[in-house]
């Protein structure tokens, strides 16, 4: 009697939910047959909704629209800039003749005369294959100095690395102001002292520093001036590699005004105060 009151229950809930069901199927309705077929090939139809394409930009309508018997731009017209004259290569060529004619120790960069071997008064005094530069890396030098082909190249090393730029790249150094070059002399002048690197021409004492805009920042007063005091330290530190020995203010009471640069090595390293 329990199972029959069970069925009938289920009856009648089965009843109650054919009369709230919706009249029509909630189901998508069928694809159309063609869709169906491509898809079934593995070929998914294209979307209803596809993006607008670019239009046409004015230059390429333009072109289109050019009359074809139009000529095409010719050399006459072109942007390119005109050929050098042959003057003016000519005038390169010759300063560069000019300045290869006038260099010495084998490099272009440094400018000046040949001197050869020189022979000093004192014991330990001399140069051998001895030059008297003029400028070195476009920077002149105030007077024409006497040294070794190895003292100019690591001055050219020096001017390279920090001296040309050293104030501005729009105030570059011109000129520097040699206080000391060539001297058969002891160091620091004093009676029975070694024979100074300036007597074999290994050494060049530089005072000032002259600027495109006609300045000239000199040691002496620079080193304690706060606008360049920071600059000539740089420049001083810039000399110890290319140079063995390197003196400047701060070293003792005899280059207060200037840097004593000179090629002389030591073994441990380069000796800069």
């Amino acid at each position: 009697m329990i199972r029959a009151g069970a069925l009938l229950l289920a009856a009648l809930l089965g009843g109650a939910a054919l009369a709230a069901a919706p009249e029509t199927s909630l189901e998508p309705p069928a694809r159309p047959q063609a869709d169906a077929g491509l898809e079934a090939a593995g070929i998914v139809p294209a979307p209803e909704f596809r993006p607008v394409s670019w239009p046409q930009s004015e230059q390429i309508l333009a072109a289109a629209a050019r009359p074809a018997d139009r000529p095409l731009l010719g050399p006459g017209s072109s942007l390119l800039p005109f050929a050098r004259p042959d003057s003016l290569a000519e005038q390169v060529l010759f300063k560069r003749r000019k300045r290869r004619k006038g260099s010495v120790c084998g490099d272009i960069d440094i400018q000046g005369d040949s001197v050869g071997h020189v022979s000093g008064m004192l014991p330990g005094c001399g140069a051998k294959d001895a030059v008297r530069v003029r400028e070195i890396a476009g920077v002149r030098l105030s007077q024409a100095s006497l040294m070794t082909c190895n003292t100019a190249r690591a001055l050219k090393t020096w001017i390279n690395r920090e001296v040309e730029t050293a104030f501005g790249r729009r105030n570059k150094v011109v000129s520097l102001r040699v206080a000391a070059h060539y001297a058969c002399r002891t160091r620091n002048n004093r009676p029975g002292a070694k024979i100074s690197e300036h007597g074999k021409g290994q050494a060049i004492d530089i005072s000032g520093f002259t600027l495109a805009s006609g300045e000239t920042v000199t040691v002496l007063k620079g080193w304690q001036n706060r606008k360049t005091r920071k600059t000539l330290k740089k420049v001083w530190r810039a000399a110890c590699g290319p140079f063995g020995t390197v003196l400047g203010p701060e070293a003792d009471r005899y280059h207060r005004d200037h840097f004593h640069l000179d090629v002389a090595r030591h073994r441990g390293g380069s000796y800069c105060r």
